[in-house]
């Protein structure tokens, strides 16, 4: 019992009526153009004229569905008025179905909408006045229930009665009409199939747009926090003894941190969906910047570079940069002093890039000890897949330590 009446006595129920109320208000001033056919149709019978009206004004109601803004509209009244959880439409984007039943859903709502919303406020407006009329008798009639044939008198205190049971009726009339358009909104407002895997598809393109922000922080940030307390600790202790060294140690340090915090503005400015400037595109041309720091900081670096590096270009070159900032950052983490040699191939068929260090328990220039953080290489070799590289890593004889990395010369963006 108590169940029953719940609904009765939600708000939700009646802002649900009120905007099915609404939508059939809206829907008036289409009425005279309804009118024209069966006006130029005078020796037809009423009956006809009347279904003729009926069907005229449910096709211009269908009609104002198709506009392209009208969807998106409708689906945020339906949101705050029903309490539909309704996702906005796809921008920009037709489904395969569009020329068929799915571009039809809104006209077909549109009029579910305003034939829910007349057939309710009729209903419920005349068992509202019957509810304030009977009991005093404003209309001069009395209240008669028929049944089978059986017809009976309500006068007196069944007036009360029958008034009471017409309020009810009225407000069932208002819950019925909520729950109608709420089992509607999903099914003819929310999303189609069509539109449903489109969802899925810029929602699968987001998440790996932040899956791929996440390598670069780690590579960004993971380097420069690296050489930059390499660089503090070379720089306090050669404060004294040589000062123009100590001095271009901290200017390196203000250049690297610099750099990294135009990585992190940026990737912070996408997580917050707000516009962000250009993306920081480090490619192959910022390697000598990049080994530079890492002699600021203290450790050797022999390079040998080969081929036409300054025709790598686009996202090759982008990841050639990442994959040796790692491996230079995990030499300098891990490795036990010595000289790290770099080599990078640039041929025809693609990119040979090779970074060896000196193994040891994890010190980066004998004054400092890093704990792992073991995403590194994971991620490391989950770019390199992506790119369909060939990714290796591992002892190279007994004292030094190998990573080598082969990238194709064609590789997807």
């Amino acid at each position: 019992m108590i169940r029953g009446i719940r609904p009765l006595l939600r708000g939700s129920t009646y802002a649900g009526a009120l905007f099915a109320y609404c939508g059939a208000l809206a829907s008036l001033p289409l009425l005279p153009l309804a009118l024209l056919p069966a006006l130029s149709w005078r020796s037809a019978p009423e009956s006809a004229r009347i279904v003729l009206v009926l069907l005229v004004w449910a096709v211009l109601v269908g009609l104002v569905g198709l506009v392209r803004s009208a969807r998106r509209a409708l689906v945020a009244a339906a949101r705050r008025m029903l309490r539909v959880p309704l996702p906005d439409p796809v921008a920009g984007r037709r489904s395969s179905g569009s020329l068929g039943l799915d571009r039809w859903r809104t006209p077909f709502w549109l009029v579910l909408h305003v034939a829910v919303g007349w057939t309710g406020a009729l209903a419920s407006g005349v068992l509202f006045v019957m509810g304030l009329s009977l009991p005093g008798n404003w209309l001069g009639g009395e209240a008669r229930l028929s049944l089978f044939g059986t017809s009976v008198r309500a006068s007196g205190g069944w007036s009360w009665v029958v008034a009471a049971v017409c309020v009810l009726l009225a407000l069932t009339v208002c819950v019925l009409v909520s729950k109608a358009l709420r089992w509607a909104a999903p099914r003819l407002l929310g999303p189609s199939a069509a539109e449903r895997l489109a969802l899925a598809a810029e929602r699968e393109l987001l998440l790996a747009e932040r899956n791929r922000l996440a390598h670069e922080l780690h590579d960004s940030i993971g380097h420069t926090l690296t050489a930059a307390t390499i660089q503090a600790a070379v720089a306090g202790e050669m404060l004294s003894a040589d000062p123009a060294a100590a001095r271009a140690a901290m200017r390196s340090i203000e250049e690297s941190t610099r750099a990294a915090l135009e990585d992190l503005d940026y990737v912070l400015g996408v997580l917050r969906e707000e516009q962000s400037g250009t993306a920081p595109a480090r490619t192959l041309a910022d390697l000598p910047e990049l080994l530079d720091r890492l002699r600021h900081a203290g450790a050797v670096v022999e390079t040998e570079l080969s081929g036409e590096l300054a025709q790598v270009q686009g996202t090759l070159s982008r990841a050639a940069y990442r994959i040796l900032q790692e491996g230079l950052t995990n030499a300098l983490r891990h490795g036990a002093g010595g000289p790290i040699r770099v080599r990078v191939a640039a041929g025809p068929d693609g990119l040979d890039i090779t970074v060896v260090n000196r193994t040891g328990a994890g010190t980066g220039t004998g004054t400092r000890v890093f704990p792992a953080s073991g995403h590194g290489l994971p991620g490391l070799a989950e770019r390199v897949r992506l790119l369909r590289g060939e990714f290796r890593t591992g002892p190279d004889g007994t004292q030094h330590w190998r990573l080598a990395v082969r990238l194709p010369a064609q590789v997807s963006a």
